[in-house]
């Protein structure tokens, strides 16, 4: 019997159900935890690399411990390089409204540094009556969608991605907190990391497209001509039909190829609460289409914040 039969076999019950026509598929039938059998996670990750982004609803038997257990069957969990954990947990990343957690703005978690999480595992605790939806792209589909001239382009430049940006430029609306917790914790630490355009997937072979709000500027070009050509870029990888948008429900939890995807939390809920936990498991570093590896160049203590509180 083969393997995929074996899977087959194994997860009887286990439905699988395409949620938009390019990325996205939601899971039925399964209680997510940390000691699930090895059938069920094998099934999963080809799941994953397949719609690149899956839900699940109604997994309220998880909490934080729970959360990160099953996080550990997917990889080696990671904390975030500079925003503290919330207490009381080795990984949990909370992302409270009340508190500035608001990510609004499309991009890949963490390409500040070089190998960043392969996947995410993000948990909804508390959500709004309405808004607050989460989108996510596949960058995969933006990269094969693209005209052939422009694959040609793309595929030998990089980019330079740094989490010291203008945080305010990439929002429409940005509270006095937010700019704050992003100034005095976010960029704690400043990295800088080269990135090629397009990463080959290490284990589907597929080319992604790898940008987002953390790249800075393309190698090689002038920061008026990497702006245009990064924006066009994007306008690329989330056309609609590269997308798929989540309504959360409290219990709910998403797991996605970082590798592969874009994502976006839709700010729309105004003074209601929201409260979601992510964890991310460790990446590797991505590999251009020549063979090269990113690099990190950068990764030193923030002196105007160090300066500021002396």
């Amino acid at each position: 019997m083969s393997t995929h039969e074996q899977v087959n076999e194994a997860v009887k019950g286990f439905e699988i159900l395409p949620v938009a026509g390019r990325v996205g598929a939601e899971i039925r039938g399964i209680s997510l935890q940390g000691n699930l059998a090895p059938e069920k996670v094998l099934a999963i990750r080809e799941a994953l690399l397949k719609y690149k982004v899956l839900f699940f609803r109604e997994q309220h038997q998880l909490d934080d411990a729970g959360q990160e257990a099953f996080a550990r069957v997917l990889g080696n969990p990671i904390a975030h390089p500079t925003v503290p954990i919330k207490s009381g947990t080795d990984y949990v990343l909370e992302l409270d409204s009340n508190h500035g957690g608001r990510a609004d703005s499309w991009h890949t978690d963490v390409t500040f540094v070089d190998a960043y999480p392969q996947a995410s595992v993000l948990r909804a605790v508390v959500v709004p009556d309405a808004g607050g939806d989460t989108v996510w792209a596949n960058t995969v589909a933006a990269y094969e969608h693209l005209p052939a001239e422009l694959r040609q382009v793309v595929d030998s430049l990089w980019a330079l991605h740094t989490n010291d940006y203008d945080y305010a430029a990439q929002r429409a609306q940005v509270s006095p907190e937010a700019k704050r917790h992003h100034k005095e914790v976010f960029v704690s630490t400043v990295y800088e990391t080269e990135h090629p355009l397009v990463r080959v997937h290490p284990e589907t072979g597929e080319r992604s497209l790898v940008l987002g709000h953390f790249a800075k500027q393309i190698i090689g070009l002038s920061s008026a001509d990497s702006a245009q050509f990064i924006a066009l870029l994007q306008a690329h990888i989330t056309k609609l039909e590269n997308t798929v948008r989540w309504r959360w429900a409290a219990g709910d939890v998403v797991i996605w190829d970082n590798r592969a995807t874009q994502h976006y939390a839709v700010n729309d809920y105004g003074d209601q609460h929201r409260i979601v936990r992510r964890v991310t498991v460790d990446g590797d570093v991505p590999v251009s289409i020549d063979g090269r590896k990113s690099v990190t160049r950068k990764k030193q203590p923030n002196d105007a914040i160090t300066q500021a509180g002396a």
